[in-house]
Formats: C-alpha cells, structure tokens, sequence
C-alpha cells in the first residue's frame, strides 16, 4: 500500500489465487483507488467477493476485513483455471457447497448477512443453482481439468466456483467452523475449501438434517477428493480437547456461526465435528 501511494498509482491488479486477490481488494480499499481481479484458479470466491480474509502469519483466521464493494472488474480465463491443478478446482467446489447450506440457515434466521440486510428468496435461488451446478457438472469437470480441457462443466463449475458462491446469502456455521480448524497445526496443509466441505457436512449434522440430503453431500465429496472424515483433514489422533479448540474459535463473539436460527456453543460443534467423521468414515467403506 504505500508502494502505490508514494508512486500514485490510479488502479491496483491482483493476479493469483485467493490470498493475492484478497489483498489487492484489501490495498485498493485502504487507496481508495478501483480494483481489478484476474484469478489464477477457481479455488474460492475472493475474485468476486466484497471482503478480505486476514489471517495470521501461521495461517491462522485473524478477522474479515469488510469491504463497501465488490471488485470493479473481474476477468477469468477459463484456459488458465483448467492448467492449473486440479486439487484448486476440487478446493472451489468445498467451498462453493456452503453456499447452499449457509444461505438456507442465514434466511431462517434473523441476522444482517455481511453485504448488509436480511437474506433474499433471490439469494437462496441463486444458491440452490450454485449447489445443481456442482451436482451435476462436478465429477466431469474435475475429469477435464486433470487433462487441462476446458469443457462445457468445467465452465460451468467455474462460475459456480466463483460466481454463484459469492455468499450473496450470509455464512453461517460452515465458514466459522472453517476458521476455528486453522487454529489446528494438522490442518495448515489443507485448502480453504477443503475445510469447508468438511465443515459443511458437520453444520448439516448440527441441523439436524434429513440424512439422505447428508448422504448426497457426503458421496459428492467423495467422488470428487474432498475430506469427509477427521483422518482425511488430519485429525485421526485428535482427541475432544483438541478439537474443543477449534470449536471454542469456531464460536468466538463476531464469527458468523452465530447467524445460525438457534444459539450454538462449542460443544454443540465438537460434537457436530465428530457426529460428521463418523458418517464420513461410514460411507468411505
């Protein structure tokens, strides 16, 4: 930031992956100069979105940095997603299934979602088309991508990546429980959206909902490489007290697990976090 204050410049321009985008959004807001986007991979929505994740020199979830408006100009070139490896694709998808799931439990409760407002029936119908996107074109597209071919899906889970998802509908618990497991060394080689996934599988559990929804998220992280087990995230030795860690994070006083429809405590996420590793490792047989 002060590079391009002392040298004046009028745009800034993130070309990468999520952590360089967010901090190209993050300069140009503290500039109050434009910014454009230009994404590497589709491993998340931060091309689109109107925030900044701030983590700490380990990794870990520090803060959302809200930002008054989505980047100016987005340009993806969808040959350069598809040559990039295919585990960044498969990392979009995790996080673009909270989308749905997120949205649905930020509608049935009360609380402003972080673009400000209440959640939209416009909101939960462009979620409900993120998360058909995924189911329909996910296993081909991450097929495509592993022979760098641009198909018909692998366009249309990059929109879905990084368009659809942009959680125009709230977070909820999935993104909450997301931070709370950066707090855990084991889990520092993991993407974001693969602890997403994982932590989706675990805000359905604390839902309570109906288990062939649970079954259909749970197979389709199978078929495609996303965790759905402690052991996959790894966490197979971690024993309560450990994981209380990341549930006592996942419920710290601003996180968004609190826009679920019914108080949450970190009990109830231990529990969700194992309750969820053992429908995994049931369907992993």
């Amino acid at each position: 930031m002060k590079k391009g204050r002392d040298e004046d410049f009028n745009v800034i321009v993130g070309i990468g992956g999520g952590k360089t985008l967010d901090t190209a959004k993050a300069v140009a807001h503290f500039m109050s100069v434009p910014v454009i986007t230009v994404p590497t991979t589709a491993s998340s929505n931060a091309p689109v979105s109107a925030l900044s994740v701030i983590y700490t020199p380990e990794g870990e979830f520090e803060e959302y940095l809200y930002l008054p408006k989505n980047p100016d100009v987005v340009l993806v070139d969808s040959r350069i997603i598809a040559e990039a490896p295919v585990r960044f694709l498969v990392a979009g998808m995790g996080d673009a299934l909270a989308a749905k799931f997120e949205a649905e439990a930020a509608y049935r409760g009360t609380s402003e979602h972080i673009s400000g407002g209440l959640s939209t029936v416009t909101t939960l119908t462009m979620a409900q088309a993120c998360f058909e996107t995924l189911l329909e074109n996910g296993y081909e597209a991450k097929l495509a991508v592993e022979a760098n071919a641009v198909t018909p899906a692998v366009e249309k889970v990059i929109e879905a990546n990084i368009l659809l998802s942009g959680k125009t509908g709230g977070l909820a618990a999935a993104h909450s429980i997301h931070n709370g497991l950066t707090r855990l060394e084991e889990t520092k080689n993991l993407y974001h959206g693969e602890k997403v996934a994982f932590a989706v599988i675990a805000q359905m559990v604390m839902e309570d909902r109906a288990p062939e929804e649970i079954q259909e998220v749970i197979e389709f992280c199978i078929s495609i490489g996303l965790p759905v087990t402690l052991e996959q995230m790894g966490l197979k030795d971690a024993g309560r007290d450990r994981l209380m860690v990341a549930a006592e994070a996942a419920c710290a006083e601003k996180e968004t697990i609190h826009n679920m429809p019914f108080p949450v405590n970190p009990e109830m996420v231990l529990d969700s976090l194992l309750g969820a590793d053992a429908l995994g490792r049931e369907f992993m047989i």
